[in-house]
This record gives structure tokens, sequence and C-alpha cells, in this order.
């Protein structure tokens, strides 16, 4: 569900015990030449640890921008964030970049962003681990963990250019978890990838969540990827706007099925935005007709409009 957060003072706003990432009435406005662009408009989300979690939305919508304060990239402008319990916005600098070496691991689209082209796979989850407290031996093994976990063993000793796409991007799955984060971000991983290719880095990242136990939060545009998790998050005009929930049934006969429900996201001051493929389609525009039920609160084209013109 999206947060709903009450509004305390500084001192008083909640922290990561509420979720796995929490965001509070995020803004990012960016300023240049006289034009300023807001990306993020009052953004409240909540994801609960353990999740795998799609998030979508058209170009321009947020996403990018969202993502990277999460990566720890960027910061916001106003609002709050907190990711594995830690305060985005007190972070110092030094705090900010142990942050982003421990407690949160990052994909990009491109696979060339991922990997040390030098380096093979090995090296390449090696790499991040050189920091830390742990001997050789300790490293090795985990690098040899996660490699055989994500089922790209074979490439431990291949540098980027003698991988597969599919490969490489796995063996970057492999390196943004090698000093154990909490939480996985991955920006467009299957983007320049075939169907059957993305299949298989997105199979990684469910590992990642089912057996490694990390909170996981990817961006796509791929409805074969966003119609295999749970949650599906839509981000529209810098503001989450709706949720699609997925869970299984099975009937007498044993058969299993999969049903899925299209939420619309309410924030704090009553605000919803309603699908706009919804909207088109009923031909609802400027305003909207409410008529309180009972047990709901209906939504109709606005009649009086209609009235009005005759």
């Amino acid at each position: 569900m999206t947060a709903h957060l009450p509004h305390l003072p500084q001192d008083q706003l909640p922290t990561g015990a509420d979720g796995m990432i929490v965001c509070d009435r995020l803004v990012r406005i960016y300023s240049g030449k006289g034009i300023e662009v807001q990306a993020l408009q009052g953004l409240d989300l909540l994801i609960a640890e353990g999740e795998l979690t799609a998030l979508i939305g058209a170009a321009g919508s947020g996403k990018s921008t969202l993502m990277n304060i999460l990566a720890g990239l960027d910061t916001p402008t106003a609002g709050a964030v907190w990711v594995a319990g830690r305060s985005l916005g007190a972070m110092t600098a030094k705090q900010r970049l142990a942050y982003r070496r421990t407690a949160v691991g990052f994909i990009w689209q491109q696979t060339s962003r991922n990997l040390l082209p030098y380096m093979t796979a090995r090296q390449n989850v090696l790499l991040p681990m050189r920091l830390s407290s742990h001997g050789r031996r300790k490293r090795l093994q985990r690098a040899g963990f996660l490699l055989d976990t994500l089922g790209i063993a074979h490439c431990a000793d291949r540098t980027p250019d003698r991988m597969s796409g599919g490969e490489q991007q796995r063996a970057a799955i492999a390196t943004a978890l090698a000093n154990q984060p909490r939480v996985l971000l991955a920006d467009e991983p299957t983007g320049e990838l075939d169907s059957a290719t993305a299949q298989d880095v997105f199979s990684a990242l469910q590992t990642a969540n089912t057996e490694l136990g990390v909170t996981v939060l990817v961006v796509t545009h791929d409805p074969a990827v966003s119609s295999q998790v749970r949650r599906t998050i839509a981000i529209r005009d810098g503001k989450t706007s709706s949720e699609t929930i997925r869970h299984t049934a099975t009937d007498e006969q044993g058969t299993t099925t999969l049903h899925a429900r299209e939420y619309a996201t309410l924030d704090r001051a009553g605000r919803v935005q309603l699908p706009r493929e919804m909207t088109r389609r009923l031909g609802m525009r400027n305003r909207v007709e409410l008529q309180e039920e009972p047990d709901h609160i209906g939504v109709w084209p606005d009649q009086g409009a209609d009235q009005e013109r005759e």
C-alpha cells in the first residue's frame, strides 16, 4: 500500500521501522537557464521489507529521479526519505558514500555502466568487498556463492566482452549484492535485452529477493516483468498514481489462477489520480460527479456539463 504518513515535527517523523523504503512528500526540482522542472511533486511511498516491487510510468514521470534519490546519487529538494532505517536527507557526504557501499545495491539499464570491462565477473564482484573487514578467503567464498546462486558460475573468469547481455546483467546483480545490501534497486535492467534473456535477469532478481532476503525495487517498461510481481506501482506527474496487486487462488479442482486488482492512490489530502485510459474511455475531464454510497464513493462523468451545453 502507499504510505499515509502523519504530519509531524521533523524530530518525530517516521523511520525505517515503518518500512524498508519510506518516502514522505518527496519533492525534487531541477533548475537551469531560468527554467524549473519539478520531477517529483510530493511523492509518498511505503515498501515493506522483503517485497519485490515493480515501478512503472511514462518517460518524465519521475521514476529515474526517485531511483537516483533512493540510491544516494541525488538528494531531494524537500520532503524526507528513509531506506533500510537510514534518513538520506540527514546524511553527510561520508555517510552517503558508506550508504552506497553497504546498504543499497544499484543496477543500471546500460550493461556497460555496471561492470569494469577489463575485470572478470569474479573480480568485479570482489571489488566492492575490498574495503570490507572480511579476509580474502571469505571474499572469494562470497563471490563464488553469488555467481553460482545467480546461475553464472561459468562466467567467473570471463570479462564482460565474453559474456552475453543477460550474463552481464546477472554479474551486475552479483556485484551489487557483494556487500550484502538490504535493498537492491534496478533501473530498467532488462531494457536492452530480448524477452528470453530478460526473463533470466528477472529470475535472478527473484532469487535475490526470495533466497537472499533482499528487498527489490525494479523500474521496468516490460509488461512480462511487471506482471510477475505481486505489486506494481505506477508513477504519474511525479506522484504515485495507482497500484496493481496480484494474488493467486486455487479452486476446488486444484487449478491455480492469477488475479490482479488495480487501486488508485489516495494521498493525505484525499487526492486521487484516476487512470488516464479509464477517464478517456468514459469521457471524463475537468470535473467528475461524486455520489456517496454506504460502502463506496461513486465517480461518474460530469452529466451537468452536458446539460449546461444544451
